[in-house]
């Protein structure tokens, strides 16, 4: 099974965090649980969700990792300064991972400068930031462009999380290399 990480902070959505959370452990996968500072505790914010982050992003070994999922909310804007944070994200992007941002997750993708080319989708809101860091904006419940899984809000976590499970199949099934992102499905 993968190791995956997810990255958190004040304020994630609880279901984008939850969700997927639930149904990859329910997998067999094992998560960590990623953010600025170990032991810190962090609310969701609706308040269902308290998170104790395991790990200090700037302490965690992103060869370790196989996926990343970061969850939206208010979490992302919170994180997108923290250096640790965004050079995690930076590591796994070029380290070829599995990268699932959804709602305003990928404001940390921009900050990685991980987006430019890329088709995405995200939260309405930060369209407008994604086309100016160079990627193409689309309104669909998940787009999947090569190793970069990302949807729009919590009613896309059944797809969202589809998208993960799928795609973690594929990577077991087959050795790494770059026909995986073939695989991914063609771009919309």
């Amino acid at each position: 099974m993968s190791r995956i990480a997810f990255v958190v902070g004040e304020g994630f959505e609880d279901s984008e965090f939850r969700m997927p959370y639930d149904a990859l452990v329910a997998h067999g996968h094992q998560i960590e649980v990623l953010g600025a500072k170990a032991e810190l505790v962090v609310r969701g914010k609706k308040g269902k969700e308290r998170v104790t982050i395991e790990r200090a992003a700037a302490a965690a070994d992103p060869a370790s990792y196989d996926v990343l999922v970061i969850p939206g909310g208010h979490s992302p804007e919170n994180l997108r300064n923290n250096v640790g944070v965004i050079e995690l994200v930076k590591a796994m992007v070029n380290g070829g991972k599995l990268i699932a941002a959804i709602c305003h997750g990928p404001q940390l993708l921009i900050e990685a400068g991980a987006v430019t080319g890329k088709t995405v989708t995200s939260w309405p809101s930060v369209m407008a930031e994604l086309r100016d860091a160079g990627a193409t904006w689309v309104d669909r419940d998940v787009v999947i462009d090569g190793r970069l899984i990302t949807s729009r809000k919590p009613e896309d976590l059944p797809a969202f999380t589809r998208a993960i499970e799928q795609q973690l199949e594929i990577r077991h099934e087959l050795p790494e290399g770059p026909h995986l992102q073939e695989l991914a499905g063609p771009r919309p």
